[in-house]
């Protein structure tokens, strides 16, 4: 209900704070929408979709109680949301919470359970959810800010299956001002939300219009200096010149320095199937695409950015090339002459970048002239940023604002000061704010007078949230600096393409908003129809299990297929020797029970333990949402996957495992170690395709490694084709554990606690590079590491192992005179 007063009508209800919310009919209109079912809300930016989510949020809490969780994407947005939800909610301030990463997990545990309000970062919650730390069954409501991030395998999305399947009484609330470029992209996002209907408002609607203001946007060109274009052109000639090298290499027809990144994408994938081939030539060219890249980025900033941007980065990369372990890419970067001489005139022009002074001039104009009395100048660059938050600060009042994250030659800003940032832009305490991308998407910054891009965004949706910005209580400009015949010219049209394309695509979604929603539910409809004929006649039901079981068979037969060929080309030296093929094992078991019994679910929950480390792969992630399966999350000293007191998992992606037998990192083994000293049962999954074809790494050596594994170590050693794979088989074996064998889950041992014999074994292996299996028998022979290291090459020759090389690399290491490698 609203309330007049003599200068605005506010919005009245349960747990609403009195005369907070401003009554606008179309968020009363958007609100009882998202109030019946689960929705999408689409609005232009700065037309206050936070305040449609807390409308729904106080009738939920209100009707039906419990908590209410509204998700954000940047740590800056969720403060922001927290700030509102305490003005405008009749809640004590402590009953909304902060949920980022600055928190820790186990405070966060137990902020969840007193609080009524949860504003948090989408990846929090999901490590949370993993870890079982928190539960969402009596989150009455749940609101994804910036929904049209909800693709791929963004947290939003697994948040959302884990609400649905988890709550008492769910609803959702998606909100974003620019939801998609087509229908399938904004039904892609309802779908992974689980929305059902669709409310948009636009500024064409009556509603709208009377809270808008016009926003004009001028693109205004600037003519690059004559040494600006020198430098520029001095490295294009490398760019030319590297490319023709891959040319030759047959990953490229074309030489143009200015060719789309899609183009370098593909080369970069021609190469890689060079290397993948064993191709040496594959190597030399992917250096050569680094060292192209590079220029690219230098060519970038002296056109679009500033030559001082360029300046700082030429200095960052002569640093990296001085380094040790620098790339040979890096090492020719600096050392091209026509590199160096490009460095040379950047470091004598003295003038400034022709979009400084246009920059002063619009600010000027803005300030001074018209009277103005805020502005915000966006740019990409955090160099770019800092030096125009100098430069301009000697004319306004200026101030910077950037991420939280510190880079050479700049540090990142605090939660805490983007906050006092905002908060003094918004009191009008500076005039002038310098921001990179950080604040473009969603956050509240005030009404401004002018919007000043130093350059064009080449995304249309960025684009669209930077100019609003703007023109939202009046009228304000948006003003877009293009240096001529530079990328920005590229940028330029595919941004006004994409955000052409989108504003259209919001107009067309007001007019299609029904024909959405029917197809949302004809899905719905049919996935609704095939869950009823799941529970068809008992007849019908177990004829489906036949077929079904039928098919697991066919598949099975295939996989054992697969595995006799494997077996049968390992004579060839390119087999899996020594690895078990799990799927084939399942299949066995399925059809052997009697010999090899599988435990299935009986009711009872398993637990499977996973290292913090673990998340990105995403596995603990698929098994939190199996049922009977519950996940928690610790930091794990030994092991990335502990299933019972006896059975700890090391995971290792074939690259991974590869490059212990590659780099010289031994690692691997000291894991494996670890695991064997304190699980009875330590499993090894090497997990991918390709260990045989991979690297260029002989198949002995390969076997070797796993012998010693499973040897030396008493490891069982398996391979899993992908993530998925290895959460199967981590199901299998925990629930064998724990059900079959009704073991319990227990976490103990600690990497560092080697016994003596062990640090002894690690001192000699890593002489040579000798390994495990050597270093014992070495130690076994002479009795003393000071006895190994002081043997002659005759006497080291008699232990098993020990050849005249690796005798030879051994009294070199140990008896040669230390020189300093400068030397």
């Amino acid at each position: 209900m609203a309330t007049a007063t003599d200068e605005a009508a506010y919005i009245e209800g349960p747990m609403l704070v009195d005369g907070f919310i401003e009554d606008r009919r179309y968020q009363r209109k958007l609100a009882e929408t998202a109030k019946a079912d689960h929705t999408l809300v689409c609005l232009p930016t700065g037309l206050g979709k936070t305040a449609v989510s807390l409308l729904v949020t106080a009738h939920r809490l209100a009707e039906y109680g419990g908590k209410s969780l509204l998700l954000a994407p940047t740590k800056p947005l969720v403060q922001q949301h927290a700030t509102f939800y305490r003005e405008a909610l009749d809640v004590d301030d402590d009953e909304v919470v902060v949920f980022t990463g600055d928190v820790r997990p186990d405070d966060r545990a137990e902020l969840w359970d007193d609080a009524r309000v949860i504003c948090a970062t989408p990846q929090v919650v999901e490590n949370d959810l993993v870890g079982n730390r928190v539960s969402l069954s009596a989150v009455t409501h749940i609101t994804f800010d910036e929904c049209h991030r909800a693709t791929g395998d963004y947290a939003y999305n697994y948040i959302a299956d884990r609400y649905h399947q988890d709550a008492d009484r769910p609803l959702v609330t998606g909100m974003s001002a620019s939801p998609g470029g087509d229908k399938e992209e904004i039904l892609t996002v309802c779908d992974n939300l689980g929305l059902r209907e669709v409310a948009v408002m636009t500024e064409d609607d009556a509603d709208v219009e009377e809270h808008t203001h016009e926003t004009s946007v001028e693109w205004e060109r600037v003519e690059l200096p004559e040494t600006v274009i020198e430098i520029r052109d001095a490295l294009n000639e490398v760019i030319s010149e590297r490319l023709e090298k891959l040319k030759g290499l047959g990953v490229t027809n074309s030489t143009d320095p200015n060719m789309s990144q899609r183009d370098l994408n593909k080369i970069r994938a021609k190469l890689q199937q060079l290397i993948n081939s064993d191709d040496s030539n594959g190597y030399k060219g992917m250096s050569a695409h680094a060292e192209i890249m590079k220029l690219r980025r230098a060519v970038e900033l002296v056109e679009t950015q500033s030559v001082e941007s360029l300046r700082r980065y030429f200095e960052r990369q002569r640093d990296a090339a001085r380094s040790s372990g620098s790339s040979k890419a890096s090492q020719r970067f600096v050392s091209e002459p026509k590199v160096k001489e490009a460095m040379r005139k950047a470091e004598e022009f003295d003038d400034l970048h022709p979009k400084f002074r246009r920059t002063r001039i619009l600010l000027a104009q803005t300030l001074g002239i018209e009277n103005g009395e805020r502005v915000i100048v966006f740019t990409e660059s955090r160099d770019t940023a800092e030096t125009l938050t100098e430069f301009l600060g000697e004319h306004f009042d200026t101030q910077r604002f950037v991420g939280q994250g510190d880079k050479e030659g700049s540090d990142g800003m605090t939660q805490k000061e983007q906050k006092e940032t905002l908060d003094a832009f918004r009191n009008g305490e500076f005039e002038v704010l310098v921001s990179t991308s950080v604040a473009e998407e969603g956050l509240d910054v005030p009404d401004v007078d002018l919007v000043l891009f130093y350059e064009p965004v080449p995304k249309g949706i960025r684009s669209i949230q930077r100019k609003g910005r703007t023109g939202r209580a009046s009228e304000g400009a948006v003003v877009v600096l293009l240096a001529e015949d530079t990328r920005d010219e590229a940028f330029f049209w595919i941004s006004r393409r994409e955000e052409n394309k989108m504003e259209e695509e919001l107009r067309k979604l007001k007019n299609i908003e029904g024909e959405i929603e029917a197809e949302i539910a004809e899905q719905k409809g049919l996935s609704e129809f095939e869950g009823e004929s799941e529970t068809d006649t008992d007849d019908e039901a177990e004829a489906d299990a036949n077929e079904t079981e039928a098919s697991a068979e066919d598949s099975g037969d295939e996989s054992e297929t697969e595995a006799d060929e494997s077996t049968d080309s390992s004579d060839g030296g390119d087999g899996q020797a020594g690895l078990t093929d799990f799927s084939s094992q399942v299949d066995d078991e399925l059809e052997e029970p009697e010999t090899v019994p599988v435990a299935e679910p009986d009711g009872e929950t398993v637990e499977i333990v996973a290292d913090q480390r673990e998340l990105d792969s995403h596995i603990a992630r698929d098994l939190s949402t199996r049922e009977g399966i519950e996940t928690r999350l610790e930091t794990l000293e030994v092991g990335d996957y502990v299933l019972s007191d006896r059975v700890v998992v090391e995971r290792k992606a074939v690259d991974d495992f590869l490059d212990t037998l590659t780099g010289g990192d031994r690692s691997m083994f000291e894991q494996v170690g670890a695991a064997a000293r304190y699980y009875a049962r330590p499993v090894v999954i090497i997990e991918g395709e390709g260990l045989y074809e991979k690297r260029n790494v002989h198949p002995n050596a390969i076997r070797g490694a796993l012998a010693s594994l499973a040897v030396d170590f008493g490891a069982s050693v398996m391979q899993t084709s992908d993530p998925e794979e290895t959460a199967d088989l981590l199901e299998v074996i925990a629930t064998r554990e724990q059900e079959t064998d009704d073991r319990s889950v227990s976490v103990h041992g600690e990497k560092g606690g080697k016994t003596l014999s062990e640090r002894q074994e690690y001192v000699v292996s890593s002489v040579a590079e000798v390994g495990p299996i050597t270093a014992r028998g070495l130690l076994e022979h002479f009795g003393s590491v000071e006895a190994v290291m002081t043997a002659d090459e005759e006497d080291l020759q008699a232990v098993d192992g020990v050849g005249e090389v690796t005798a030879e690399r051994i009294r070199e290491i140990t008896g040669s005179t230390y020189a300093d490698s400068e030397e």
